[in-house]
């Protein structure tokens, strides 16, 4: 299958830059399988679509302040560093620019001293393994001195970082925010649970790779990116239950999707408590084991996550539902409007 099948032509002005004031004010496209309609809505009107009985699951990660800025101890000259994820302890696979002026053993020098790394060794494309130097608590000194790693679509600022972490997030470890949660309020949240649908959590610390471009001519020579999971029993075991009465699972976003699928894949369809590295990708034809619908944010052309809600709704009712959005001048990436798949 061509990557080309999955393109379609974004404006530019749609790529939201700045997060609306209200959560759950965004829009919201509904996508109905059975008779292949689309509806229009306001996002605080998905209580009206998942109801008694049905489950909604949750990606419960919290964005790491992972951008840092710091200068080579020797020169002085600037150096920005990402980091991706931990490999033990004080070790973290990074990404610095500029890669060419971090050698092995070079020091770089963050906040006055607070926070200081050597480069144990050099990987491709600008990775490095940085091991950090401080006193306290890493994730303390972090979030005095880090920035929130924003996507490279957005070019604006952003004044609360707490606007790229969900108002559930918990579990701390991702580069990037499990976009489809930021529409849901306390509020919002607690209204479903009040009509009788189950809400559980599992953790999939989320990559940067998620924004790597798909670089080859057909889908099935992409390798995917790997990203650590983890869902407890207890979320397994509503799941389950909710499956069991005949109930729906909805799956908040693409990576409590693939959390899911890589559970009932591994475990021949049932769903367990786990941990591990997934690096599932989904494509049409797929046949989903756990995932009975989806709330997910518009998504890039050609991208993985654009072939996984294809693997869905199916590609040529994507294509209609994200021409249709365009037209009515919908918002799109992470900050973006919303659809709901049913």
């Amino acid at each position: 299958m061509n990557i080309n099948d999955f393109d379609f032509d974004l404006p530019e002005e749609l790529i939201a830059q700045t997060p609306l004031k209200d959560r759950s004010s965004s829009r919201l496209l509904v996508m109905n399988r059975e008779d292949q309609a689309l509806s229009h809505h306001t996002f605080s009107d998905i209580i009206d679509y998942i109801g008694k009985g049905d489950c909604l699951v949750l990606n419960d990660t919290k964005v790491l302040p992972a951008r840092l800025y710091g200068s080579k101890k020797d020169t002085g000259a600037k150096v920005e560093v990402l980091l991706l994820h931990q490999e033990s302890d004080d070790d973290w696979e990074v990404l610095v620019k500029p890669a060419k002026k971090i050698k092995e053993g070079t020091e770089i020098v963050f906040g006055d001293g607070k926070l200081t790394a050597i480069c144990l060794e050099e990987k491709e494309h600008g990775g490095r393994t940085l091991r950090f130097h401080y006193h306290g608590i890493f994730l303390e000194v972090l979030n005095e001195l880090g920035e929130m790693p924003l996507p490279p679509y957005i070019k604006e600022q952003l004044p609360d970082q707490e606007r790229y972490q969900t108002v559930y997030a918990r579990e701390e470890g991702s580069a990037a925010a499990p976009t489809a949660g930021l529409h849901f309020t306390t509020t919002l949240l607690e209204q479903l649970k009040q009509k009788g649908v189950q809400v559980v959590f599992l953790t999939l610390h989320v990559g940067l790779g998620t924004f790597r471009p798909v670089s080859v001519d057909t889908v099935e020579e992409h390798d995917m990116h790997a990203e650590f999971y983890h869902m407890s029993q207890e979320t397994a075991d509503v799941i389950n239950q909710v499956k069991a009465n005949g109930g729906r699972v909805i799956s908040v976003g693409t990576t409590s999707t693939r959390t899911l699928e890589t559970i009932a894949r591994d475990n021949d369809g049932n769903l367990v408590e786990a941990s591990g590295w997934t690096d599932i990708f989904i494509y049409p034809p797929y046949q989903f084991q756990a995932v009975d619908g989806l709330i997910t944010n518009f998504h890039l052309p050609k991208s993985t996550l654009v072939m996984l809600v294809s693997a869905l709704a199916g590609r040529d009712f994507v294509l209609k539902a994200y021409h249709e959005a365009i037209e009515q001048r919908y918002r799109f990436f992470s900050f973006g409007d919303a659809m709901l798949i049913l």
